[in-house]
């Protein structure tokens, strides 16, 4: 039995609920394809599909298979790559997510490494939040991701995880705000404004981390804002709507708010790369080097401007205006 094929015509009737249309996807007659599926639960001894009503269904044992299937699948996958490229010494490609909040800086320096240092390694690049990222290492869809991770958080089963690379972070307000005038703000000159943050599904540990030291630092806001992406958190800052917890050159983006050092610097995103454990690409853990190499430098802080005697103190990161 080619169980691999036998799996893929599986997959294609799991994406479309509908023989016939899966039978177009893999073009093929719909018979052989319902014939395939069938040979396929003899196989197994399980009913992978409901025919009992007029729609296709997954079976409990059909949506379990489905992981499992897939991760099957991208391993052969990867084993057939690496075994056709090995002897002229590339390594294929790697299917690798990045967060959303990560800067030019290091995604241009990311890139450059990895093409010094693996030059046949071509680089899949998916822009996926760090809970997207773990989910599609998970199900084989993706070989590493570059994921937010604090350092107490639990080891995600299935799952190895690369060095740290940490990155402080600083508040991100309104230019006309009181709090701007201050070079360092301490947390609990933060209290009484609304918190404006990733959703937690973003990066779960990572935001009950930064919920729970705003709390020791005396910041309760008294509502929080969520924004998935960079541009809208900065969007909702420079309308009044609360502050934010940024790095410094994400912040840089938009260059009508300022970004301020915290007092006691209590704040600090911490990365890490993570793969499978099982079946895992050849070049992770390579991978998982270079980019905890490339965001510790990205990471370090520019030099202080020198501001004049008496001059108000504007925001290190964009200067005095004109």
């Amino acid at each position: 039995m080619d169980l691999s094929r036998h799996l893929r015509h599986f997959l294609a009737v799991a994406e479309e609920l509908h023989f016939g249309r899966a039978a177009e996807v893999l073009g093929m007659a719909q018979p052989p394809l319902s014939q395939s599926i069938q040979r396929l639960e003899r196989e197994l001894a399980v009913e992978l599909f409901d025919r009992s009503r007029r729609s296709v269904a997954l079976t409990a044992a059909g949506r379990l298979l489905v992981a499992e299937a897939r991760a099957l699948l991208a391993a052969e996958q990867r084993m057939r790559t690496v075994m056709a490229q090995a002897g002229e010494g590339a390594i294929g490609t790697l299917r690798a997510g990045v967060s959303p909040e990560t800067s030019a800086t290091a995604l241009r320096g990311l890139l450059r490494l990895l093409a010094e240092r693996m030059p046949g390694l071509e680089v899949d690049l998916h822009e996926l939040t760090s809970g997207e990222q773990l989910r599609m290492l998970t199900e084989a869809r993706l070989d590493v991701g570059l994921v937010l991770r604090p350092g107490g958080a639990a080891e995600e089963p299935g799952l190895r995880f690369g060095p740290p690379a940490s990155e402080p972070l600083g508040v991100v307000l309104p230019r006309d705000s009181a709090l701007a005038r201050l070079r360092e703000p301490a947390m609990g000159d933060l209290a009484g404004h609304d918190l404006i943050l990733f959703p937690r599904a973003t990066a779960p540990e990572w935001y009950d981390e930064l919920v729970e030291v705003c709390r020791a630092g005396g910041f309760v806001p008294p509502c929080v804002r969520h924004a998935r992406h960079p541009d809208f958190l900065l969007g909702l800052v420079l309308a009044g709507r609360g502050v934010a917890f940024l790095p410094e050159e994400t912040a840089r983006r938009q260059p009508r708010v300022a970004w301020r050092p915290l007092a006691g610097h209590p704040l600090r995103a911490t990365t890490r790369a993570a793969w499978p454990a099982r079946s895992p690409h050849p070049a992770a853990p390579r991978f998982a080097e270079i980019a905890a190499a490339v965001l510790d430098g990205a990471a370090r802080p520019a030099p202080p401007l020198v501001a004049d005697a008496g001059a108000a103190p504007w925001s290190v990161v964009f200067g005095r205006e004109r």
